[in-house]
């Protein structure tokens, strides 16, 4: 169960927990007519926040071939002979490296017709987490950063986002979503270290306070005060007992030797404990799917990290209860082209690729869309980048709609176009 700590209020000889007490109060000044707008979006807020959804994203950076993973073309002479196996829902197959996968697939919504438009490692990696192309004159909030404005318990000592590996931030929404990175998982992060002592940590702090109230009296109010909110934050989570969720000492041999001996493992094993304890959004970032040489070996040397980590982390979350309120997404940039180069690799192809979605109401054991024979174009059901982040904003039941006011005083959605895609959801 997450691990929420609730403000309440002393009212007559009985206690109410806050929310219910202001979603009580609420309902009736809003058959009264006398409840602002405002007040209105802040209960909505609060009531999305009491769900307790969430979201982790599997990121494999460099773009993952999709003949190896999840739309294998075995009978094709351009398919570059990867195999099929079967999976546990009769009639999907799946490329023969992901043997543990195949195993969850009842939990698993394929999307065999995913495109973009950036070719570029870069801009497409920027496409995939904010939902626009890059821009000189905009930092873009990532979706994760969005998700966790508006699912965040800001009561909980414990980030609203974590990232371990590095990824792309919160942009204009400013250091309050800003993902908290973890480079070694599996341990307390070294960020955290000083919270051992925390008469000496609380020392520093105040010598930092002083030097800060001088810069701002030298006209440096503005980057004091993103500082000292950058500050608080990080005091919050150092001072915390619930920091020790990092620490996974305490899991069982067996739970830690299922999910793998790699970071990678570890990192989908701390995921779920962090969602376990009210995080809104986590991303776990496996590197090294660049493939344009050695793209068979390459790909089975790394899903033999990804494959067991990935299937574990399905069965965790749903042997706990809890996939049923946590989507999992796995995710590159775009997919590798079906024809295989004279390296052995295959190079960047965003015209079709695949991704998968699991839990929080994503109908599981099916594939949506499909690409040609020869794997070169989509002839069912293309998905765009934005029919994606609304698909995952229906899910968490995230507002899509919702506008952020960027520097520029332009407001910007948190999806600014394209559908649901209704299969999903089926």
């Amino acid at each position: 169960m997450s691990a929420f700590v609730h403000e309440s209020v002393s009212l007559n000889s009985g206690r109410l927990n806050r929310r219910r007490f202001l979603r009580n109060l609420s309902a009736g000044a809003l058959a009264s007519g006398f409840l602002p707008l405002r007040d209105v979006m802040s209960l909505h807020a609060d009531e999305l926040r009491q769900q307790g959804k969430s979201m982790i994203l599997i990121w494999l950076a460099g773009g993952p071939s999709q003949l190896e993973t999840f739309d294998p073309k075995p009978n094709h002479e351009n398919g570059g002979g990867t195999e099929a196996i079967s999976t546990s829902v009769p009639g999907i197959r799946i490329a023969q490296d992901w043997p543990k996968l195949a195993s969850v697939m009842d939990d698993l919504a394929i999307i065999r017709s995913m495109q973009n438009k950036e070719g570029a490692h870069q801009r497409a990696t920027y496409q995939m987490h904010t939902g626009y192309v890059p821009s000189g004159s905009v930092k873009h909030p990532s979706l994760g950063s969005c998700i966790a404005q508006q699912l965040a318990d800001h009561e909980n000592d414990l980030p609203s986002f974590v990232s371990i590996g590095q990824t792309i931030g919160a942009g204009f929404l400013g250091v309050d979503y800003e993902p908290f990175n973890v480079t070694r998982p599996g341990s307390l992060p070294q960020n955290l270290a000083l919270q051992k002592s925390a008469s000496r940590y609380q020392r520093r702090l105040g010598l930092l306070g002083e030097l800060e109230e001088e810069f701002a009296a030298r006209g440096g109010e503005q980057p004091v005060q993103n500082h000292r909110q950058l500050y608080t934050k990080a005091s919050k989570l150092v001072l915390s007992p619930q920091s020790q969720v990092f620490d996974l000492s305490g899991e069982s041999e067996q739970l830690t030797s299922e999910y793998g001996d790699s970071d990678f493992g570890r990192g989908c094993l701390l995921a779920r404990r962090l969602v376990e304890s009210g995080v809104s959004f986590v991303e776990v970032r496996s590197n090294g799917w660049d493939t344009h040489q050695d793209n068979f070996s390459t790909i089975s040397e790394k899903a033999r990290e990804v494959d067991p980590a990935s299937a574990t982390l399905i069965k965790d979350l749903k042997q706990r209860g809890m996939l049923e309120n946590t989507l999992v997404v796995f995710a590159g940039e775009f997919g590798r082209t079906p024809r295989v180069n004279p390296r052995g690799g295959r190079d960047h192809f965003p015209r079709a690729f695949n991704v998968w979605l699991s839990g929080c109401g994503v109908r599981g054991g099916q594939t949506i869309g499909a690409t040609s024979r020869d794997g070169n174009e989509i002839v069912d059901r293309p998905v765009g980048v934005h029919d994606l982040f609304q698909s995952i904003c229906q899910s968490l039941n995230v507002d899509a709609n919702h506008e952020n006011i960027s520097p520029l005083g332009r407001p910007m959605k948190v999806v600014d176009g394209g559908e649901a895609v209704s299969e999903l959801f089926a």
